[in-house]
């Protein structure tokens, strides 16, 4: 099963300013890299988290397959149950909660 990133998130990670890609890391959609300088000055992208468990679904997933009102009740749910984990900056909980909801 894979997951095709959708323009939605593409947005959320521009506006994060990081990078996404298809996650290399079995059970998860994606990977959360940000640029940063290396050794020898060039910048190189720095993986920060993987992200977004594959099977379960997400506010752009749920918008086209089952309608923005159904989404919007699952963003809700979300946000509620991860609560704590999604307003620690740089967490993955915040990544996946900026970016997949």
């Amino acid at each position: 099963m894979s997951y095709s990133i959708t323009n939605y998130s593409r947005r959320q990670a521009k506006r994060l300013g990081v990078i996404i890609k298809p996650s290399t890391r079995k059970g998860k959609k994606i990977d959360v890299f940000k640029k940063v300088k290396g050794k020898d000055g060039k910048m190189v992208l720095k993986k920060l988290h993987s992200i977004g468990a594959l099977g379960y679904g997400d506010f752009p997933t749920f918008t086209k397959t089952k309608g923005k009102e159904f989404a919007d009740k699952k963003r809700k749910a979300y946000k509620a149950r991860h609560a704590k984990d999604r307003k620690v900056k740089g967490s993955a909980g915040y990544y996946a909660d900026q970016i997949l909801w």
